[in-house]
């Protein structure tokens, strides 16, 4: 069974041939912050072949605080983020959870980047935390 997602007006679609994602994360880096207005971003890792895009997409690139060069895929006709692509890893694919259609599937794991969080950021007490990158 395929997961399924797209961006807010319905012009970029996607579908994930796997069952789940290989592992989900709630970044604080700043530019996740961005991407989620404010809020730590919830991300879903998967294998990139695994992934097939129909529609327009755009791409932005920019350094991650991790130093990584990252590719940020997002509708270029609602703004919707959608994906992301870090050149150390590119085999993966981080699919933002709002994206997904059954956003349940990304329920995180962890929290990463909790260094940049802003004060009032809540975090769940349940989840193991990282203060930047993790090494994988």
């Amino acid at each position: 069974m395929a997961i399924t997602g797209g961006c807010l007006c319905g012009k970029a679609r996607f579908a994930i041939d796997a069952d789940k994602p290989l592992r989900v994360r709630q970044c604080w880096c700043r530019l996740c912050q961005y991407l989620s207005a404010g809020g730590g971003a919830i991300n879903a890792t998967f294998p990139k072949q695994a992934i097939t895009v129909t529609g327009e997409t755009a791409v932005f690139t920019s350094i991650a605080d991790s130093g990584a060069t990252l590719h940020r895929t997002f509708c270029p006709s609602c703004g919707a983020p959608l994906f992301s692509e870090a050149e150390p890893r590119p085999h993966l694919i981080t699919v933002r959870a709002g994206a997904l259609d059954a956003p349940e599937l990304a329920k995180p794991g962890a929290i990463i980047w909790t260094k940049t969080a802003p004060t009032w950021a809540c975090f769940d007490p349940a989840l193991p935390r990282c203060e930047g990158q993790p090494p994988t």
